[in-house]
């Protein structure tokens, strides 16, 4: 495959003349900004970039942008990706998709995207409820939950997207949330993963869901609960004083105190993106007793999809002819000839 070509544009150049249409004070509106304001320091062409979305309030995205889009059917955005890479693997594919398109209907295509290792980055808009239809529980939803569909309060076990991503085999996971300033880092890391980058969105539904997310992901006042983790950095959090641990005895994650930034003392861990053991720890962590853990949690990359497709394609067409009518003619063939009402 061919390097893509870097150019300079503005957020203007990727801002399109169509109306956006979600509620006001939506989340999605602050994902769409960052994207829009990532777009041009990543060097990206319009020309070049493809936005791909299922069904729901996240997968409107492609209207929104300046570039090519297809705005596809429940739950299938994956296999639409898919197909776009494998015919022009120098696209630059996103895709976009939510907790109900992506882990109900959608769950089974987007295993296998990850699992293939497509390259094109995943940006999965988790609101724990479903949104466009107009609020019932979805695959993420918490336990006790009550929607039009939960009336009485949800005893379903809530799906982990980035524990789902990570068990069928993604070798990038990432977290961030609506309004952080550190979204737009998570998507250049994902942008620069060659492979199938998934990245978990928490984002606030005004309506439906309103405000779920504060304990970690308010705008101000939430900052001790959240853990960003940085490659080669201590796992700090609470402004340093705090951090995580690995327990020895039982091998898990524990909160330790940093006294006087000495955090060595206190024996936190140093994030190593390629460590999958700890991604899968930091993905469990239960929030409350431990920070949310944000920003690239793993990073591990292998050959793509697309590179074996068109690996194979190459060698299996190497030193043939390209030739339709001789292949046409090769073994048993029939002449006809004649008319219906007068056969020969």
């Amino acid at each position: 495959m061919n390097a893509p070509v870097k150019i300079e544009t503005t957020l203007k150049d990727w801002e399109t003349d169509q109306e956006v249409r979600w509620c006001p004070g939506c989340g999605d509106y602050a994902i769409l900004k960052a994207v829009q304001r990532t777009l041009p320091q990543l060097g990206a062409d319009p020309a070049n970039t493809v936005f791909i979305s299922g069904i729901g309030c996240s997968s409107r995205f492609p209207y929104y942008v300046e570039s090519y889009g297809f705005h596809t059917i429940h739950g299938r955005a994956p296999a639409f990706a898919t197909g776009a890479k494998l015919a022009n693997p120098d696209l630059d594919i996103w895709l976009v998709t939510g907790d109900g398109d992506g882990l109900s209907i959608g769950g089974n295509h987007l295993m296998h995207v990850l699992r293939r290792n497509v390259n094109m980055q995943i940006m999965l808009f988790n609101n724990e409820i479903y949104g466009l239809t107009k609020g019932q529980a979805s695959p993420t939803s918490r336990e006790g939950t009550k929607s039009p569909s939960t009336p009485i309060g949800s005893y379903d076990h809530p799906a982990r997207p980035a524990a789902f991503a990570l068990g069928a085999g993604a070798r990038f996971v990432g977290r961030g949330f609506d309004v952080s300033k550190n979204l737009p880092d998570v998507l250049k890391a994902a942008h620069a993963h060659q492979g199938a980058a998934f990245i978990e969105i928490f984002q606030n539904c005004i309506v439906y869901n309103k405000d779920v997310f504060n304990d970690f992901a308010a705008p101000k006042g939430a900052e001790d609960q959240q853990l960003w983790l940085e490659n080669g950095q201590p796992m700090l959090f609470a402004g340093g004083a705090k951090g995580i641990a690995l327990n020895h005895d039982t091998l898990s994650l524990e909160v330790v105190d940093v006294t006087d930034g000495d955090w060595e003392a206190a024996k936190v861990i140093v994030h190593d993106v390629t460590n999958r053991s700890i991604a899968h720890m930091l993905v469990e962590m239960p929030f409350g007793p431990f920070p949310m853990a944000l920003g690239v949690l793993y990073d591990d990359p292998r050959p793509t999809f697309e590179a074996a497709a068109m690996a194979e394609k190459a060698a299996a067409s190497e030193g043939k002819e390209a030739n339709l009518a001789k292949l046409l003619g090769k073994g048993q063939t029939w002449t006809v000839s004649g008319t219906a009402q007068d056969p020969v």
